[in-house]
């Protein structure tokens, strides 16, 4: 699966921490497997995400095969999880092929809570 956009970046376990744990501000993370069809569906969804929010939220896709690791440390059982991390931290996700609207109001949810909310 190719990412069409430059919006929306690959991470690994080797990258994770370097382009999300250290990132100021809010990223989004597609945690998705090839074989998935529900992933298959998000990923397009995502991808608009990331060229309406550009310059206000990051966008990343996990291979969660090839990443197992960090899928892991995150508890990472069902896919697609689209997981919401502030400064580093994560503060909430779905599971499943969410519509565009659903994803986009729960990542609206996350941009109003102020940082410093647990």
């Amino acid at each position: 699966e190719t990412i069409r956009t430059m919006a929306v970046f690959e991470v690994t376990d080797a990258t994770f921490d370097e382009q999300v744990a250290k990132s100021e501000g809010v990223t989004v993370v597609d945690f998705w497997a090839p074989w998935c069809g529900p992933c298959r569906m998000v990923g397009p969804v995502i991808e608009e995400l990331a060229e309406e929010y550009e310059g206000k939220v990051r966008f990343a896709k996990l291979n969660v095969d090839d990443n197992q690791a960090t899928a892991g440390a995150f508890g990472i059982r069902s896919i697609p999880t689209i997981g919401f991390f502030r400064n580093g931290e994560p503060v909430g996700g779905v599971v499943g092929a969410y519509p565009k609207e659903a994803l986009q109001k729960a990542l609206e949810d996350v941009l109003a809570q102020k940082g410093d909310a647990a």
